[in-house]
Order: structure tokens, then C-alpha cells, then sequence
């Protein structure tokens, strides 16, 4: 009955991170349609990047007991490939230096990722070591990740505006946090548990604020938010507005059409 309700949770929490991991997917299909990026950061991506390959390889049996982890292998793996999706479309269409930053972010990613696994695999020869070297790593990693948008709720409370902190990403990420911190718990792996210990009440404070301040006024500058799950910045927002207004718009009223 344990492995079964761990195995549940452990599905659930795979379609809640899936949710959360293809969020990004309409802010970058706005930049493929705008053709640039902006003001918006490749490092959520690297950092999400860098945290799926800790885990995956975690999942693996070479870290794990045989396949106890294999939710965690299919979701971080999946993980993998949209993030290098994400970071790939982002290189893409940055300018001569953005593509220099990208590269310097990438590159050490997987130079750290690589070194972890050279040395989890040959310098420990037993699955507790080897659990506790690469969920040592992952828990640092993770936290950071979960701590980023202490900056937008820092953002939030300033403005008492919920205008750069969408309601849905919050939301996957709670739901993601929660069930794999549930996951860690059935397992009774510290490493997998604690950094969601810490990224649960940080989502529980995001939601809690998105329902203060929902109904407050947001800037006039902001473009319509739905394409947009994720932070974007003023700058951001005039650009896109700015481009919004230079395309054509088709206004039909009473079979008469006017371009304006």
C-alpha cells in the first residue's frame, strides 16, 4: 500500500511539474513570433536545466536503488529536453552578446553536471554515498531555484500590484512543490523532501498575495497577459506594447472593416 500511494503521488507529481516545465512554452512562442528576446533572462532556464540533470541522474540507478526513483528520472528527464529547447530558442534569437552570456551560463552547467557524475560514479562505490554527494548538490541547487521569485514577491508587496507575478505559474509550482515534497516524505529521502519544504511555503506566500492584491490596478504598460505566464520586466512590456501597436489591427463593425 506505501509503494503504491508513493508511486501515485509520484505520477501526480510528474503532470503538475510537466504543467510547470511547459509554462514557458507561450512566453517563448512570443518571442518567436517577435523574433527577440527582450528583457527576458535565460538564467531561470539554466538554473531549471541545471536541476533537472542533478535529479535525473539521482533517479538512475547508479545513484538510486534500481528504479526506487523512476518518477523522478522521467519528469527531470523530460524537464531536460524543454529546457535545452528554451535555452536554444533563446541563444537563437539574442543579440552577438546575449548569445556570449548564454554560452557562459550553459557551458560551466555542464561542466559542474558532468564533474557530479564522474565523481558520484567512481570516487563513492556504494548508493548512500552516492545519494548523499548528488542530493547534497541537488538541495543547494533546488533551493536557489525555489528562492528566485522571492525577488518578484519582494516586487509585490512594493507595488501591491500582481501585475509580474502570474497566477498560474504560482499555482504548478505549488502543486509541484507540494507533491514531491508529499514524494519525499513516502520515501523517506530527506534529499528529495527538503528543498520542497522550502519551496511549498514560498509558493503558499506567492498565492497568498496574488489573492491580496488581485484586484488592484496593474500599469497601464502592461501588455495582455495572456501569452505571458511568466516575469517581465517594464522595460519588457514597453517594448512589446510598443510593437503591439504598430501592427495592423482588423476592427469589424457592422460589415464594415477598418484597419487602424
Amino acid at each position: 500500500m506505501g509503494d503504491r500511494l508513493r508511486l501515485a503521488v509520484g505520477v501526480m507529481g510528474n503532470v503538475a511539474s510537466m504543467l510547470l516545465y511547459a509554462a514557458p512554452m507561450l512566453t517563448f512562442s512570443r518571442v518567436i513570433k517577435k523574433k527577440k528576446t527582450g528583457g527576458f533572462s535565460c538564467v531561470p532556464y539554466v538554473l531549471a536545466l541545471f536541476n533537472c540533470c542533478l535529479y535525473t541522474w539521482y533517479g538512475l540507478p547508479v545513484v538510486s536503488y534500481r528504479w526506487e526513483n523512476f518518477p523522478l528520472v522521467t519528469i527531470n528527464g523530460i524537464g531536460i529536453l524543454l529546457e535545452i529547447s528554451f535555452i536554444l530558442i533563446h541563444f537563437w534569437f539574442s543579440s552577438a552578446k546575449g548569445k556570449k552570456e548564454v554560452a557562459k551560463m550553459v557551458v560551466p552547467i555542464i561542466l559542474i553536471c558532468l564533474a557530479i557524475g564522474i565523481i558520484s560514479a567512481f570516487v563513492f562505490h556504494d548508493h548512500r554515498r552516492r545519494k548523499v554527494f548528488v542530493g547534497s548538490v541537488g538541495l543547494v541547487a533546488s533551493v536557489a531555484m525555489y528562492a528566485s521569485p522571492l525577488v518578484v514577491v519582494r516586487q509585490v508587496i512594493k507595488t501591491k500590484s500582481v501585475e509580474f507575478m502570474p497566477f498560474y505559474l504560482s499555482f504548478f509550482s505549488f502543486l509541484a512543490s507540494g507533491l514531491w515534497m508529499a514524494y519525499g516524505l513516502l520515501s523517506h529521502d530527506l534529499f528529495l523532501a527538503s528543498p520542497n519544504l522550502v519551496g511549498t511555503p514560498l509558493c503558499i506566500l506567492q498565492l497568498i498575495l496574488y489573492c491580496k492584491y488581485r484586484k488592484n490596478p496593474i500599469n497601464e504598460l502592461a501588455p495582455q497577459k495572456w501569452l505571458d505566464l511568466e516575469f517581465n520586466n517594464e522595460k519588457l512590456n514597453q517594448e512589446f506594447q510598443l510593437d503591439e501597436k504598430k501592427e495592423p489591427v482588423l476592427v469589424v463593425t457592422e460589415n464594415i472593416n477598418t484597419k487602424i
